[in-house]
């Protein structure tokens, strides 16, 4: 679906949440530059034709709603086989989420939440649409704090085919109805019971009902009573606990007769006035077939009765008679004091052993975030008595501060009742592991399979003698206790020696060596520049370099390195430049000539190319020793022409001859004599009748040329 464009508007960016019966995608509204939310009915119910019909159909009431707490529904499609529902989409996170990362919520911003879900569910009830799936997952809080209502209708479209597919509605069994787990029709207050389980929720952690199976939290729904909040959360308001106790009444009649009413119980619940208001009784709460005791009725003795029967008949029969009234009378007084007295006594005794056995009552006050000797003090001065302590460590409480008693504020207990406190202790840390010789990955994964989220290590490289990647160092140390919730680890890992790679500084001027080795921080040897002289490096220019070559790794503890530079050409060298005679292969022709030459420096290098339109002498600079000629090779038009030696000797003593230039007329005493030649390089670059007419002309007089001999530097 990612990357998918629904109805040709909806560009599908990335998948968002899902449960049993659809999945949710973040998606673009082209047309309207928007980002939305998209519903996509899963692949197993698209051929449940009513399933199907009654989806789009809920989903087209749900879009008729209108309210700040609604997310609201902007459109219903299909492509092919996929059906959908397009609805506003709200960042922030799902009332679940809130209540996995923080609860129990505080009463105040639980109140706020349950009335704005009121508020919602009243205007779908005034436009008859029940939500039949009112649960913390399909209620969105926007960054901004707004509560949105998602998934009007959409209960509304399980079939008795889907019912057993979808997790949705198994699912979503801890916040049922007694009726809709019956399965019979549900109403508006089947949505104002699931409310109050939310509320529930967020203010004690967890669900009244829970069970092994869903069958099993339905059973529950049905027969059993729930725990009561405020012995889960003391903290509750008694205000409070009467709305979950009456929206969670099993009995539909009993509950809030619509949710505009539970909105006014929720808007006003946290008011001074009703804080302390009395817990909510209800009728059946008197079990009618619990034994009760019902006083006996004694039957008359034969005795009695007859002296009845006698009293009658003598009233009778004695009539006009004289009766006796001395010892009637006297008897009748006796027995009328004897019974008077023993009243008397009667009553003493049951006012000593009342007096005696009766103990005053007292009101269980709140110790909650006091330190245990205040909360001992405090209950000691109204006669009650501290019994177990325990000592736990809770998130967010200080040691020695309590934060549970066994009976919640406000319990009217006899005086020397006992009370259980549970006291936060100081949280038990672990001790940190070694991780010295691992390698950083290695360290890391131990570290969070210890509890230590990843972005709290940070790693910290350093030069040393250990093979580089290990870690030489932590923080904490080994051994020192740490949080792992809190703590930041530094693990120092080896870079290895500290080395960088060796410049290459041949050719380079001196200056410019020792800046390249001041930048890498390589050190220069105690008397490491030496001069050093040379036909091949000019002056000044570094010749050598030690002990190391160019990339060679240097550490940074090195003695240092040695240069060696050129201190130029050696005293008995001598430059001489060389005039060679050269012209074109025909007058008014151009040609181009080539010279190579060769002395102390080196052979055949290049002098360069030119094209001569006429006769001309080029020069030629020329480097000489006592043991190394020279000698300078022409070419025209690829073509060798002439290869002309020149010794040290004749340069140093300004003899050497000088050539006419091609075309003069060559005069007897003029041709050139080249006595010399055992330095000219074995190439076959000499021409042959060259060598021949210098043997032919020797000892005859020099002619044309013009060598210049500079001397010897």
């Amino acid at each position: 679906m990612i990357g998918h464009e629904l109805g040709g508007r909806y560009q599908v960016i990335e998948r968002i949440g899902g449960g049993g019966m659809a999945l949710v995608y973040k998606a673009q509204d082209i047309l309207l530059n928007r980002f939305v939310a998209i519903k996509v009915l899963r692949q197993q119910f698209v051929n449940d034709e009513e399933f199907i019909r009654r989806f789009r159909r809920e989903a087209q009431s749900a879009a008729s709603l209108s309210h700040p707490n609604i997310v609201s529904v902007y459109d219903v499609g299909q492509e092919e086989d996929i059906h959908y529902i397009v609805m506003e989409y709200v960042e922030g996170q799902n009332l679940n989420e809130i209540i996995k990362e923080r609860a129990p919520l505080q009463v105040e911003e639980s109140i706020r939440i349950a009335s704005q879900i009121a508020d919602a569910l009243d205007h779908a009830h005034h436009n008859q649409i029940i939500h039949r799936d009112i649960k913390p997952h399909n209620i969105l809080i926007g960054r901004n704090g707004r509560v949105k209502v998602t998934d009007f209708g959409i209960a509304r479209a399980v079939t008795s085919a889907t019912i057993t597919q979808t997790g949705s509605v198994v699912g979503s069994v801890h916040y049922f109805s007694p009726e809709h787990a019956k399965g019979v029709t549900t109403g508006e207050k089947s949505d104002l019971y699931s409310l109050g389980i939310v509320l529930y929720q967020m203010l004690t952690g967890q669900l009244p009902f829970l069970g092994e199976s869903p069958i099993s939290v339905a059973l529950k729904h049905l027969q059993e009573h729930f725990e009561e909040p405020r012995k889960v959360n003391p903290m509750i308001p008694q205000s409070v606990e009467n709305i979950i106790l009456k929206s969670m009444r099993k009995n539909p009649a009993e509950r809030y007769q619509s949710a505009k009413e539970m909105l006014r119980d929720l808007e006003t619940c946290l008011l001074p006035e009703r804080r302390l208001e009395s817990k909510l009784s209800f009728a059946d709460e008197i079990d009618e077939d619990s034994t009760r005791v019902v006083p006996a009725i004694k039957p008359q003795s034969k005795a009695a009765a007859s002296g009845s029967k006698l009293s009658r008949d003598s009233q009778g029969s004695d009539e006009g008679k004289p009766q006796k009234n001395g010892s009637g009378k006297g008897k009748a007084a006796l027995w009328i004091s004897l019974t008077v007295i023993l009243l008397l006594a009667m009553l003493g005794v049951a006012w000593y052993v009342n007096k005696m056995v009766t103990v005053p009552e007292t009101k269980v006050p709140s110790v909650l975030n006091l330190s245990e000797q205040e909360a001992t003090t405090k209950l000691t001065e109204l006669g009650l008595i501290v019994g177990d302590v325990k000592r736990l460590y809770k998130e967010g409480v200080n040691e020695g501060i309590v934060y549970e008693q066994s009976k919640p504020e406000g319990t009217t207990v006899k005086e020397g009742a006992t009370i259980d406190l549970t006291v936060s202790t100081e949280k038990e840390l672990p001790q940190m592991i070694s991780l010295d010789g691992l390698t950083y990955d290695e360290a890391k994964e131990m570290l969070v399979q210890k509890g230590i989220d990843e972005d709290r290590i940070r790693k910290n490289e350093e030069f040393s003698e250990k093979e580089a990647g290990k870690v030489i160092g932590q923080s904490p140390n080994v051994n020192e206790e740490y949080d792992p919730a809190l703590v930041d680890v530094v693990l120092t890992v080896s870079k290895g020696l500290d080395t960088v790679p060796m410049p290459d500084l041949v050719g380079k001027t001196l200056d410019e060596a020792k800046a390249m080795l001041q930048e890498l921080k390589i050190p220069l040897a105690k008397d490491g520049i030496q001069e050093k002289s040379s036909f091949d490096t000019k002056a000044g220019l570094v010749m050598e370099q030690w002990p190391y070559n160019p990339k060679d790794p240097v550490e940074a503890d090195t003695e240092g390195v040695r240069l060696t530079v050129s201190s130029g050409y050696p005293p008995e060298a001598l430059e001489y430049t060389f005039e060679v005679p050269v012209g074109p292969a025909a007058d008014g022709q151009k040609s181009k000539i080539q010279i190579m030459y060769g002395d102390a420096r080196g052979e055949n290098l290049d002098w360069g190319t030119k094209t001569v339109g006429k006769p001309q002498y080029l020069s030629v600079d020329l480097v000489l020793a006592p043991n190394k000629n020279g000698y300078v090779s022409v070419m025209r038009d690829g073509v060798l022409q002439d290869t002309y030696p020149i010794s040290y000797i004749d340069a140093k003593q300004g003899t050497v001859p000088e050539l006419p230039l091609p075309g003069e007329e060559q005069q007897d005493d003029g041709v050139m004599d080249w006595e010399d030649d055992e330095n000219i390089p074995e190439t076959g670059m000499i021409n042959a009748n060259s060598v021949a007419n210098a043997e032919n002309n020797k000892g005859k007089p020099n002619g044309k040329g013009n060598g210049k001999g500079k001397g010897p530097k």
